[in-house]
């Protein structure tokens, strides 16, 4: 038995009707999406990196700083850099019970711990033109991280793993420190004591400038045989 035309025509205008309350939820659908994404990226760090000793709970937001323009770390820290429209400065430990060292003083930030754990901290820089890393300390961007002129020191032990958008990137690699560097830069000049602990293989670069440091190794001193005699 067809339905008739009258039937039909009820239902084309309850589907009708139905449409707004079909995309309104779309719409919640995704901003709920869209917002578990949000969340997951923002507690991924401290659930990954830093599950296994300390819980993601705990988690220092540094209201007092400012402007970001430098970062030195030292010690035994693992930092994370990303892009964003205002400075902050994120964490992972129980900072003051750790006795860790956070501070900001004209535009440089300064992160120290030596404890056997690695502090873990996630800044994120509207202005962030260089970072030095000592020690055995290590640095890893957040995504791609953007700017106009960047520079990257790196000593002692220091690892870098990092994704670049930038104009002008400067790298310099000393004593057994290693870096990843990928991403894309106008200019790349690349400073460094050992070829084989630079990685630039997924970077992509207009004008490449490399030079290696070699690291004079100090002479024995001669022993005379007859000083003795």
């Amino acid at each position: 038995m067809k339905p008739s035309k009258a039937t039909t025509k009820k239902q084309t205008t309850l589907e009708m009707a139905s449409w707004p309350l079909k995309n309104k939820f779309n719409i919640m659908k995704t901003q709920i999406i869209t917002l578990f994404t949000a969340l997951v990226l923002s507690t991924g760090i401290a659930a990954t990196t830093y599950a296994d000793t300390t819980n993601s709970d705990n988690v220092t937001v540094l209201s007092d700083i400012s402007v970001i323009n430098k970062i030195e770390v030292r010690g035994n820290v693992q930092l994370y850099i990303s892009d964003g429209n205002a400075d902050q400065v994120k964490v992972y430990n129980q900072y003051y019970a750790e006795s860790a060292l956070v501070k900001s003083r004209n535009g440089v930030l300064s992160i120290a711990s030596y404890k056997a754990e690695k502090l873990v901290v996630w800044v994120t820089a509207a202005d962030l033109r260089s970072i030095a890393v000592y020690d055995n300390a290590d640095v890893k961007s957040f995504g791609d991280f953007s700017g106009i002129d960047f520079a990257v020191e790196l000593h002692n032990h220091a690892t870098a793993n990092l994704s670049l958008d930038a104009f002008n990137a400067k790298v310099t690699v000393a004593d057994q420190a290693k870096a990843t560097i990928s991403g894309r830069v106008n200019e790349f000049d690349l400073k460094y004591n050992h070829a084989e602990n630079v990685s630039s293989a997924n970077l992509e670069a207009g004008k490449v400038s490399k030079s290696q440091t070699v690291v004079a190794v100090p002479a024995k001193p001669v022993v005379d045989e007859f000083a003795g005699l």
